[in-house]
């Protein structure tokens, strides 16, 4: 599918999908080495994998479209004055789940994302240790594959809800409020996950929900969301709207919940 100014966005997709590969090698490089752990600003680690990907990542989609600005994690700090008048750019997260890579569970992902007019267009998630690489484009579904084990790409779709919701949850983050959200819902059963590795279970059919609530950054979300969308599920913040990118100074984004089942009545996880 096209844009209406003529952007190939499944060509784009793939050629996305191919530089994901490339950078998930270089981190698969430094994960199977001694490596160190640096801290941000924020606490958060950083490793020289994060920093690989990043180069390889922000310089191939510079040569790719050298028209589209690139928002990376690692290289955030662009001015709001100049960010806001940004229609389409590509937004990164060379290494989704430092926290996870440090541990060495194999739950991390790289995620790039093409942002158009405030919503995500194209998705790639490539998880570096199993190979899988997960590929979605506005009107063209949502495709997984994994090249490296020959497996060729299958369209991934969204189940309906289950009576017992299997709740995709994080590995580092709960609290007894999401208890009592989720307790709204009925009977679940929760399956820890890193990354945007939730994103894609529930896109695949193997779980129902996903529900953050917390700080997240808009590079950890985009190219889940798109994937999980072209499946046939939503990503909705707790009023109910889809997330939208760029549309503010502040890169966090609010509470959120995805889930597969997209019209399915799951006002119970609403703010009142």
């Amino acid at each position: 599918m096209s844009t209406p100014d003529g952007l190939d966005l499944r060509a784009l997709a793939q050629a996305a999908g191919e530089i994901a590969q490339r950078a998930a090698q270089a981190i698969l490089e430094v994960y199977e080495s001694e490596f160190a752990v640096e801290s941000k600003d924020d606490r958060s680690p950083l490793t020289a994998a994060d920093l690989a990907a990043n180069r390889i990542i922000v310089d191939a989609l510079c040569a790719l479209t050298p028209a589209l600005p690139v928002l990376s994690e690692e290289s955030a700090a662009v001015a709001w004055s100049e960010r806001s008048q940004w229609s389409r750019y590509w937004l990164v997260d060379p290494l989704d789940g430092t926290r996870e890579f440090v541990k060495r569970n194999g739950e991390f992902t790289v995620n790039i994302a093409l942002i158009d007019a405030h919503e995500p267009v194209i998705g790639v998630v490539q998880t570096p240790v199993s190979g899988e690489l997960a590929c979605a484009w506005r009107g063209g579904g949502a495709w997984l594959s994994n090249p490296a084990a020959g497996i060729a790409p299958r369209r991934l779709q969204t189940r309906s809800r289950s009576s017992m919701l299997v709740v995709a949850g994080s590995r580092s983050h709960a609290s007894e409020r999401e208890a009592q959200l989720l307790a709204r819902l009925g009977p679940s059963e929760k399956v820890p996950l890193g990354s945007s590795l939730k994103f894609l279970r529930i896109a695949a059919g193997e779980a129902d929900l996903y529900l953050r609530l917390g700080p997240t950054s808009e590079w950890d979300t985009a190219a889940g969301q798109c994937v999980l969308e072209e499946a046939g599920g939503a990503v909705r913040d707790l009023h109910g709207q889809s997330l939208r990118y760029n549309a503010r100074e502040s890169l966090i984004n609010g509470n959120f919940f995805a889930v597969g089942a997209r019209d399915m009545d799951w006002s119970a996880l609403h703010e009142i």
